[in-house]
């Protein structure tokens, strides 16, 4: 199936410093409730984005589904980490080390490969002690446990759950398809975690997180989230500073300049796609979305200063 490219992202950050422009970001936020789409900033059409880590709370939902909550009698701060992108802190990694023990398996089963840490304390304390990468520290960890987990409680092959055609892996495409009201066929491909990552448009992910967010079957991940914010990321991360300076805002972060925020109040979301997938941008639309909506009021950094606390240039949001 083809796709055209000829998306119309809006600029959506810029940074000016003097009378020249230093930086420019592109992009797409899209505000919906479950009924309708209320305002498109860009025009995505109907192009699919991969979901990255979006993806985690939506495979989380069959923790519900299936009973694996009760079956290992998963405590919220479980249920948290099994939806997070974390930052590989010591509070991530005892999280997951102790689901992985309910479960009753070691870390010899974990594909999702090693990487440092995101935490930057924590690679500096690395360093400092001269301590070895640990793969529970790979941000994805918690939801490849929860895959394995899955699968042992379902007695399917423990060896090949990231393959596509792994009745894992086919269930959770089935399930986020219903979720997301996904009625034709996109492109999946393989996570940098490497396990398989379905796209679709963005409206499609609102309304997977709306689905989710906003029905009481699911109302243990969404308190997982609400309760659970530094599990959910860390250490300077985007979706925890939003869930623990709001008031029932759940956020989650992607790689490829994605963020999506639910108001489970309220029953409305919105996504922000970063064309050039800049961090720092999607956490500056972001938290400006919120502000815009009266969410919520992160402070904004809308001065551009030198180390020497000179002010130099602005950023200016055009949302």
């Amino acid at each position: 199936m083809e796709f055209s490219n000829k998306t119309n992202p809006a600029l959506l950050v810029k940074y000016q410093r003097g009378e020249l422009v230093d930086e420019e970001h592109y992009g797409f936020v899209v505000l919906s409730d479950k009924k309708r789409t209320f305002n498109f900033t860009g025009a995505p059409k109907d192009y699919p984005f991969y979901l990255r880590s979006c993806a985690k709370p939506l495979q989380a939902s069959l923790i519900i589904d299936y009973g694996m909550d009760k079956f290992y009698d998963m405590t919220e701060n479980e249920i948290a980490i099994c939806c997070a992108s974390h930052s590989g802190e010591k509070i991530h990694v005892k999280t997951a080390a102790a689901l992985l023990k309910k479960i009753g398996l070691d870390e010899s089963y974990l594909k999702c490969g090693l990487h440092k840490p995101l935490s930057t304390t924590e690679q500096i304390k690395m360093l400092l002690n001269k301590t070895p990468v640990n793969i529970l520290q790979n941000n994805c960890s918690g939801k490849h446990i929860m895959m394995l987990g899955l699968c042992k409680m379902k007695s399917w092959d423990l060896t090949s759950y990231d393959n596509p055609e792994h009745p894992l892996q086919k269930a959770i495409k089935e399930k986020i398809y219903e979720l997301c009201g996904l009625k034709q066929e996109y492109p999946l491909t393989t996570d940098g975690c490497g396990v398989p990552i379905i796209s679709m448009p963005l409206i499609n992910m609102l309304n997977g997180y709306l689905n989710l967010f906003c029905n009481t079957k699911y109302e243990k991940i969404k308190n997982a989230f609400l309760n659970n914010p530094y599990i959910i990321g860390g250490e300077d991360r985007t979706d925890t500073k939003i869930i623990a300076n709001s008031n029932g805002i759940v956020a989650k972060v992607g790689a490829g300049g994605l963020c999506i925020t639910v108001n489970t109040l309220t029953e409305e979301a919105f996504v922000v796609k970063i064309s050039d997938c800049d961090m720092k941008a999607r956490e500056l639309v972001t938290f400006q979305m919120l502000k815009n909506l009266h969410w919520s009021d992160i402070e904004i950094p809308y001065e551009i200063k030198t180390l020497h606390n000179k002010n130099v240039g602005k950023i200016i949001i055009s949302i």
